[in-house]
């Protein structure tokens, strides 16, 4: 089966501000727009930001690995050395990372480099990366 891009939907309480983290911040190509959604180009997948100006931030986490994982949450398996560029970007933007980009599952099967933030509007994302993508679905 050919992999195809996803298209993922959701809500921030300010488009502005949606648009200078997932533009500048991520570097996502920006696409269409209304004065209530825009959507973004997120490593080849359409990802749409649309307003709802009550939206509440939600915190809640499960623990995973010894760390407390923010959910819900997205993001992107990235190649190691995409996900090297971006971690270096976010690390010079003076991010505030909910989990600072490591390793997780050290030497198990799964073994991840990943790495945790917020957007403006509180949603959760995760960016990961394996050395060999067979690990994305392994087992012990």
């Amino acid at each position: 089966m050919t992999l195809r891009p996803f298209h993922l939907a959701v809500t921030v309480n300010d488009l502005d501000a949606a648009r200078r983290f997932y533009g500048e911040v991520i570097g996502c190509e920006e696409g269409r727009c209304s004065p209530r959604w825009v959507d973004f180009n997120l490593y080849g997948h359409q990802f749409v930001v649309h307003l709802d100006e009550d939206k509440a931030q939600r915190e809640a986490s499960n623990p995973v690995d010894g760390h407390g994982v923010p959910v819900p949450h997205f993001g992107i398996v990235l190649t190691m050395a995409d996900w090297q560029t971006l971690a270096n970007r976010l690390r010079a933007l003076d991010t505030r990372f909910v989990m600072e980009p490591t390793i997780r599952f050290a030497g198990q099967a799964g073994e991840q480099a990943t790495m945790f933030f917020r957007d403006p509007a509180g949603n959760a994302l995760e960016f990961k990366a394996f050395a060999d993508d067979a690990m994305l679905f392994a087992k012990d």
